[in-house]
């Protein structure tokens, strides 16, 4: 274990050298995989299924004019958010992520609607940092457990969380101010 002297010197150095940015996110990610209840096999693959997604819907030329998809691994469970303008496409995106072999199950919350304006997504972007920030300051949460998705102004949480930690992330979520609708996607290990 290296002492504070030794980790002070190393950051400097690494400043010095310009990369701030890489110590910041290096030290964010490192104390995510640290609690992340996931193994490292199960991270890598919950990449590969999205990698495998998202080339599978950049295919379709049709689903990619037409609708707005998002979709999230999280233990092999996909997460499908967005929106089509028809059934018929909501049901090719579902049947692309249950062709994949290492899909579990699947949380389809696509609605059926025009995709939403670029400003709509940024505030889904920002209300997502919102909702991070406001579970990372949270002192008895493992926020860094909890993965958070939004679209359209509903929550989405997912993770490997007892009850209670998702009882209370779902609380302090619903209590924000933009939140229209907390939608839990957790799986339990309690």
């Amino acid at each position: 274990m290296l002492n504070h002297t030794t980790t002070l010197i190393i950051i400097s150095v690494l400043l010095i050298q310009g990369c701030a940015a890489s110590i910041i996110a290096g030290s964010a990610g490192v104390a995510a995989v640290a609690v992340d209840k996931r193994t490292t096999g199960t991270v890598i693959e919950d990449q590969a299924i999205e990698f495998r997604i998202a080339k599978g819907l950049h295919n379709d030329t049709e689903l990619m004019s037409q609708a707005h998809i998002s979709a999230i691994s999280y233990n092999n469970i996909v997460l499908l958010t967005g929106e089509s303008p028809n059934e018929a496409l909501r049901e090719r995106v579902y049947n692309i992520v249950d062709r994949d072999p290492k899909v579990k199950q699947i949380h389809n919350r696509i609605t059926l609607r025009e995709p939403l304006p670029l400003r709509a997504r940024n505030f889904d972007i920002w209300l997502s940092t919102k909702v991070k920030t406001k579970l990372f300051a949270t002192k008895k949460l493992a926020a860094l457990q909890i993965k958070v998705v939004s679209s359209d102004t509903t929550v989405y949480l997912m993770g490997l969380v007892p009850r209670e930690l998702a009882d209370t992330a779902a609380k302090i979520t619903s209590r924000i101010e933009g939140v229209h609708k907390v939608i839990r996607a957790f799986e339990y290990t309690d």
